[in-house]
């Protein structure tokens, strides 16, 4: 196998769309996992526009159903699938931003996307996954679901001032997952880690982020693409954050 096949969970826009983006660029063959129809096709004609083999692939992490159809979509028109990009997220809160006011709603909500719709759409892709001579899963974190991170505070604006909340919590427990996978597929050649893009500027933070979605996006790729010399069940940042370790390290 030479052709690698790529699917970005979320990869309609920001940081899933530069990652399908330059993974293209690279001669990855991209699906663009989308809820929305017309945003799905619309990102992956534009990516064709620019030379790239990218088709939408129907997507909600949220709906079994839909997870379960992708899959046998990939199947039918793939056969396998080498790397897996779980992008797909949201960030809720209520109140003031604190804990105190997170309603369990909301709470559920983040948690049935960024926790539970991970777990639904691993879990329905790894047959496929399996497949390949050498899968990647790369989970986007985030430094706000590292406690130890959380609870510096030598940190530069806005990190101190932050609330981890719902979405901290739903990194943090993406972390454990990344390396309860890890352990699981440690004797394979199947990788699994979980990256932070830093803070990007995305839909998700109303585009306050200091880092591009072109910084962001580069270190998901360099760990979907690493070798069978890579690290798995690693958290991992670009090596240019500033308060976090300058070899790429992430506290958990």
């Amino acid at each position: 196998m030479t052709e690698k096949i790529a699917l970005i969970t979320g990869a309609n826009k920001g940081l899933g769309y530069e990652t399908a983006a330059q993974l293209g660029r690279r001669g990855v063959t991209v699906l663009v996992g989308a809820r929305s129809a017309e945003r799905g096709e619309k990102a992956a004609a534009s990516l064709c526009d620019e030379g790239i083999d990218a088709s939408h692939v129907p997507l909600d992490v949220t709906d079994e159903d839909s997870v379960a159809a992708a899959a046998r979509r990939v199947e039918s028109a793939h056969g396998r699938l080498d790397i897996l990009v779980n992008n797909a997220g949201i960030a809720m809160g209520d109140g003031d931003g604190n804990t105190s006011s997170l309603t369990v709603a909301t709470a559920r909500q983040v948690f049935e996307t960024n926790v539970l719709g991970v777990v639904s759409v691993t879990n329905a892709f790894l047959p496929l996954i399996r497949r390949s001579e050498a899968g990647r899963i790369v989970m986007v974190s985030s430094e706000v679901g590292s406690i130890a991170t959380m609870l510096r505070t030598d940190t530069p604006e806005p990190i101190p001032a932050l609330q981890p909340g719902a979405y901290g919590a739903s990194k943090s427990a993406l972390n454990a997952l990344t390396v309860s996978y890890a352990k699981e597929f440690r004797d394979s050649s199947i990788k699994v880690n979980a990256v932070t893009p830093g803070y990007t500027a995305t839909d998700i933070n109303g585009h306050q982020g200091w880092r591009t979605v072109e910084q962001g996006a580069a270190v998901l790729v360099e760990m979907a693409l690493i070798g069978p010399d890579g690290p798995t069940g690693a958290f991992r940042h670009d090596g240019t954050i500033e308060f976090l370790d300058s070899d790429g390290a992430v506290p958990w």
